[in-house]
């Protein structure tokens, strides 16, 4: 016998009682009967795994036969998607995202959602009482393209009939497309741009909340405040949490990238990466509620009791999700 053949033969019968053991276990479990495995088969399934990457690795090494190491590549290939890779359904995952993942990425972000509500609502100030004391801020932050005439000059009457979908409602149902794809637009840009420090973050928390404020001022002038509240209450309370949550998981990005600790800035944006990234992902799921709620309902509904009643219960509803216990999720 060759010493080439001997030594593969030696290689093998040294070590193919593991793989074929591992070669059961895959085949038992891609049949779908990984339920009946015992706790010593679970356990000993990752250390086959490790044992047969590591005859791969001296297969090649020594250039063994390229029947056996076809043979070793399929094996370890099949074994590391099952060590490794995500199993489960769809559905289950579905499930697991919304009853445990996302609300714990949020409650985990509360100081950073707590800041970025602090100044926006600080800015919502600021922006009603620059247009209260000099009406000329008023087209200094809102834009031009969408006042369409509807500024200081505009009659009572005027405003009141966009509110409740008169001949002049194009205004603000103009006014509402703008304010959802902004904030759907701020949403992405707070959490794309977080790596530079989260001043991006907070900077546009506060231009939106100049931008309501604004206008705020404008109708609450009129005495129409609370009917504007009103109308911007039944998406706002969802779509506006939904921003202020994407500046959080900016801010995140941003404090980790400022302050890793003991570890790389990579390695600490990684991880406060994995965070956002949850919360973002669940954004989009607000941001497409809210797009409901304007489109439909505040279309709909005239009364401003209703209205605000709509959006009290909906925030009320958010802030019990995130932030409640659950025994389910525990």
């Amino acid at each position: 016998m060759k010493p080439l053949e001997l030594r593969s033969h030696r290689f093998r019968a040294e070590r193919e009682g593991d793989w074929r053991r591992l070669e059961s276990l895959l085949t038992r479990a891609e049949a779908g009967r990984i339920g009946g495995f015992t706790d010593a088969e679970l356990l000993e399934l990752p250390l086959l795994y490790r044992s047969a990457v590591s005859s791969l690795s001296v297969a090649r090494a020594i250039a063994l036969e390229a029947a056996l190491l076809a043979y070793l590549e399929a094996l370890v290939a099949r074994a590391y998607f099952f060590v490794y890779g995500a199993r489960g359904r769809v559905r289950d995952r579905v499930k697991r995202f919304f009853l445990n993942d996302w609300p714990a990425a949020v409650k985990a972000l509360w100081r950073e959602t707590a800041l970025a509500t602090a100044i926006f609502v600080i800015a919502v100030g600021v922006g009603y009482a620059l247009v209260t004391s000099d009406s000329d801020w008023y087209g200094s932050i809102l834009p031009a393209q969408l006042a369409h005439g509807r500024d200081p000059a505009a009659s009572t009457e005027t405003l009141r009939a966009a509110i409740y979908g008169g001949d002049d409602s194009q205004f603000l149902t103009a006014f509402a497309t703008f304010l959802f794809t902004h904030n759907a637009q701020v949403s992405l840009l707070a959490f794309a741009l977080g790596f530079a420090f989260g001043v991006p973050a907070a900077a546009m928390m506060g231009a939106n909340g100049l931008t309501l404020g604004a206008l705020l001022a404008l109708y609450a002038s009129r005495g129409l405040g609370f009917q504007l509240g009103g109308w911007l209450a039944i998406h706002g309370a969802t779509e506006l949490f939904a921003t202020i949550l994407a500046g959080a998981a900016g801010m995140r990005i941003g404090w980790a990238v400022a302050f890793p600790g003991e570890r790389t800035r990579l390695e600490a944006a990684a991880t406060a990466g994995r965070t956002a990234g949850t919360v973002m992902a669940g954004v989009l799921v607000m941001l497409a509620f809210a797009g409901v709620l304007e489109g439909v309902a505040r279309q709909l509904i005239k009364a401003d009791l209703v209205r605000w009643g709509i959006g009290a219960f909906s925030l009320t509803l958010w802030l019990a999700y995130f932030y409640l216990p659950s025994e389910r999720r525990r």
